[in-house]
């Protein structure tokens, strides 16, 4: 468990509340990503007004950034229960027997 994460408040399943805590941090995260991207092509769009348009430099921290947040999504709504760690724990668990 992250430690952004909590435990599971007295009697809700853990499993359901990290991934409800992974698809919320997911959420936040887009939104945080959509509004920097906003800002960030809006300034460049109108610092370009009397020379062209120019390199559009943004689209790096666009595609950068959306690659982090592409994982993330994966993470929540994909994949939500690959927890690396429990899985290891479960292989070596199994092994010992």
């Amino acid at each position: 468990m992250s430690d952004y994460q909590q435990k599971a408040p007295e009697g809700k399943d853990a499993i359901l509340w990290e991934i409800a805590q992974k698809r919320a941090g997911f959420k936040n995260h887009a939104i945080v990503y959509t509004i920097i991207n906003i800002f960030l092509w809006g300034m460049w769009f109108f610092n370009q007004k009397n020379n062209g348009l120019g390199y559009p430099w943004p689209m790096w921290t666009t595609l950068g950034w959306g690659i982090g947040l592409t994982f993330h999504f994966l993470g929540a709504y994909v994949f939500p229960k690959a927890n690396s760690v429990e899985r290891e724990y479960e292989k070596l668990k199994r092994e010992s027997n």
